[in-house]
């Protein structure tokens, strides 16, 4: 106890400074190589001010637990001991260097080892040249150093927290014991999966993107290889996560009826809770049933009944029959993070021993209810003959509106036998990627149709109800990332000669595009469209009571990818840059 009326935090500083002033008493020891004498070294010892009388010295109080053992003996460590049987350059520590080598030595590249420095005391191994001798010696001190922090270790009650513990290696001798005490790569349904609610902890009222499907015992099992290419069954299935694997099993023929992963049952009975934690259960139906015989030839069944493994002799041969060889999960979800339906598609099929050890496929995924995919005409580079993806902006600022039809969104006039632009008003053909079209027609005009109306007449003709003003450059482009899209390039041609209608007659459409990415998966890229209108003059004192003008529109697609070149790295460039006290104290 210390003196009364001393508050408690004061008390334990005075015996903190009161052990540390005892311990810088301790006198070094000072070891000089060839030298038979070991003698103490000068210390200079600091006097310190006491809040205790003159006439009533007392000596500072020994802790009363243990002292922190030192894991590392600092006199025999050596971290620039890097060549074995070999001295290294400057190396003090070093074992191996003898006089003649510190003969050449210009410093201690290692002057002084500690060992850890949360310590309040710790050993430190100080070295040092002797120069003056000859030949040079090398001076070893192994001195307490104490650490003036006070919120350092005095005192430990758990030796093993000082160091790292051992790991145990595996060898013959205990394989079979850590293969007993530990569970493997699988996870675990009762240790590591548990769905009892934790008092004060929210309920799941939806499934997360990654949470694991819950069923009526556990989780929805979804077989899938980790380690090796076995099976491994206790891999739980997550939200949103779709996976498509393959894996092998290890099976005997004359077990076969009694492995629950080879039968149907094991993947349609169970229930998958409609939310984590609800008593609503969504029991999985099974939509189709694939038979495959040892031929490879596959028959649909009509009616779906529970087909169990069954055993069958085939001369010398065994064989399995109504054997899974594929699963597939089909999993519909709401925005509300719900399960409300299950389906499952299975492919038995007949296994024999050639065919053993035996791979089965698996599959799930998920489909948001009340939505239909939306398909593509690439992904992300265009692919030939599927139509090219347009649209129009209505206003600046605003996404690319586009058609509900894919085929629609950029066509051209379509051809037909009777040649008869108003006949087949309307009637359009899509401009397929990669498909250089033509097409054409034959429109009579009277003389009771005036110039500018036919000209209305055939520009519409030409270029359809809703002419897109934008292209997306991939097949998978997103009608948000207007600025990603290319315009269309719009050029009307005409002819101006006296006393003459300009009717157009042509529409020109020119896409430019080139390979994308990689030379082993170029993807296809539009980068540049151009739509030509073409005009000529007709003459207005035309004689007859009619004319007829023929009227084409043609699609041309041009590669303008430029060759590969090799590529070369750039030469590194050193970027230095001196610390911010390098002037330090001049500037």
């Amino acid at each position: 106890m210390g003196p009364r009326g001393l508050p408690p935090l004061l008390l334990v500083f005075l015996g903190c400074w009161a052990s540390v002033n005892a311990q810088a008493q301790a006198t070094p020891v000072v070891t000089t190589e060839g030298l038979s004498s070991t003698e103490p070294a000068p210390t200079t010892l600091r006097t310190t001010i006491s809040s205790t009388p003159p006439e009533t010295p007392r000596a500072p109080k020994r802790s009363s637990g243990p002292r922190p053992t030192p894991v590392t003996d600092v006199a025999a460590l050596c971290v620039c001991d890097l060549s074995p049987a070999q001295c290294d350059i400057n190396c003090c520590c070093d074992p191996d260097c003898s006089s003649m080598d510190f003969s050449v030595f210009s410093a201690c590249s290692i002057p002084v080892v500690t060992g850890d420095s949360q310590f309040c005391s710790q050993k430190a191994a100080i070295y040092s040249l002797n120069f003056t001798a000859d030949p040079p010696q090398r001076v070893f001190k192994l001195v307490d150093q104490i650490n003036p922090s006070i919120f350092c270790i005095h005192i430990t009650n758990y030796k093993p927290a000082l160091s790292f513990i051992n790991p145990e290696v595996p060898d013959e001798s205990n394989f079979d014991k850590m293969m007993k005490t530990s569970d493997g790569f699988s996870l675990n349904a009762q240790s590591e999966v548990s769905f009892t609610t934790k008092p004060g902890a929210p309920n799941a009222t939806k499934y997360e993107y990654g949470a694991h499907l819950q069923t009526s015992d556990s989780f929805l099992k979804f077989p899938s290889p980790l380690t090796s290419s076995l099976c491994t069954d206790n891999n739980p299935a997550a939200f949103l996560v779709n996976q498509a694997v393959k894996c092998t099993r290890r099976i005997n023929l004359a077990q076969c009826e009694e492995i629950e992963t080879l039968s149907m049952a094991y993947y349609s009975s169970p229930k998958i809770l409609k939310v984590p934690g609800s008593g609503t259960k969504v029991p999985i139906t099974v939509q189709s049933i694939v038979v495959q015989s040892l031929n490879k030839t596959l028959t649909r069944l009509e009616g779906i009944n529970l087909l169990r493994p069954r055993r069958m002799e085939a001369g010398h041969d065994k064989i399995c029959i109504n054997i899974v060889l594929e699963v597939k999960y089909s999993l519909t979800y709401t925005d509300a993070g719900e399960i409300i339906k299950a389906d499952l598609s299975l492919l038995l099929g007949a296994v024999s021993s050639a065919m053993v050890p035996l791979q089965q496929k698996f599959d799930i995924y998920f489909i948001q209810q009340n939505t239909k995919p939306v398909p593509l005409s690439g992904n992300p580079g265009y692919v030939l003959g599927l139509p090219l993806v347009a649209g129009f902006q209505p206003q600046k600022g605003s996404g690319i509106i586009q058609t509900t039809n894919r085929y629609g969104q950029l066509t051209i006039l379509r051809s037909t036998t009777e040649q008869d632009c108003l006949a087949i008003e309307g009637i359009r053909t899509p401009v397929l990627f990669g498909y250089n079209m033509q097409s054409g027609c034959k429109l009579r005009l009277t003389k009771t149709i005036t110039c500018r109306l036919a000209a209305q007449k055939v520009k519409s003709l030409l270029k359809g109800q809703g002419f897109p003003d934008y292209v997306a450059p991939f097949g998978n482009s997103q009608a948000q990332d207007v600025l990603d899209w290319v315009p269309v390039h719009f050029i009307t041609q005409t002819s101006h000669v006296k006393d003459s209608c300009q009717l157009p007659v042509a529409l020109a459409i020119e896409v430019k595009w080139t390979k994308y990415g990689s030379l082993l998966n170029p993807q296809a890229k539009i980068i540049n469209v151009t739509a030509n209108l073409i005009s000529s003059s007709f003459s207005e004192a035309h004689s007859g009571n009619e004319r007829t003008i023929l009227i084409s529109t043609a699609v041309t697609f041009v590669d303008v990818s430029a060759p590969a070149e090799a590529g070369f790295r750039a030469r590194p460039t050193i970027n230095a840059r001196l610390p911010f006290n390098f002037f330090f104290p001049f500037v």
